[in-house]
């Protein structure tokens, strides 16, 4: 099993623990990081586009000229497609862009985001990730202790409420829990900041 530093809300070295290798060691698959990014992505889409058809625009209910005999191309309504202010012929209505991604691939997609993060050695473990209030300076300073000034992923192991709303307003930074991290989240993050806690939650999910 790799062994990584264990550092203090500080910045400082105090200690070291070793990652499940069948977590945070395995070779990558980038085609299932794919998938997953993907997949990520539909799902969060909303769908809620649309546009009246003919049957919802207002108005339109009188023929507007007799069948024959004008010279001009018959008209059942002023609400027809080709009209203006008419209805739209094939637009766009509320529909669900998400899909389902098997269970297993899934789980291979995480753990191979986690071993990439790993490898690269982006991986910064704390030993108690939490603050005694809600300060957004504090954060600050504390991502910069230990060397994560740029796109970061906070993961600890239960919602803790002070570093939510400590983090919250600094671009980049993106806060969750070990057990609804996504592969979108991780990758997207330059530094993958874990509290001690949350990497044996992980372990234990994914091994």
């Amino acid at each position: 099993m790799a062994k990584t530093n264990v550092y203090d809300m500080s910045g400082k070295v105090v200690g070291e623990i070793e990652l499940n290798d069948a977590v945070f060691g395995i070779e990558p698959n980038t085609a299932v990081m794919h998938e997953a990014v993907k997949n990520y992505l539909a799902n969060q889409r909303q769908g809620t586009q649309s546009t009246l058809t003919r049957a919802e625009v207002r108005g339109g209910g009188r023929k507007p000229w007799r069948q024959k005999g004008t010279g001009r191309a018959r008209q059942g309504s002023t609400r027809a497609p080709q009209w203006i202010h008419g209805g739209i012929a094939l637009g766009p209505k509320p529909r669900d862009y998400g899909y389902h991604m098997n269970k297993k691939s899934r789980q291979l997609a995480i753990k191979s985001a986690l071993s990439a993060k790993a490898a690269a050695g982006n991986i910064m473990v704390i030993e108690n990730l939490d603050l005694s209030e809600v300060k957004t300076k504090n954060f600050v300073k504390f991502l910069s202790d230990v060397g994560a000034a740029g796109k970061s992923l906070v993961v600890t192991p239960e919602v803790r409420r002070n570093v939510v709303l400590s983090a919250r307003n600094i671009p980049g930074v993106r806060t969750t829990i070990s057990s609804i991290i996504s592969v979108y989240d991780i990758l997207r993050a330059d530094k993958f900041i874990v509290d001690k806690a949350a990497v044996a939650k992980i372990e234990e999910v994914y091994a």
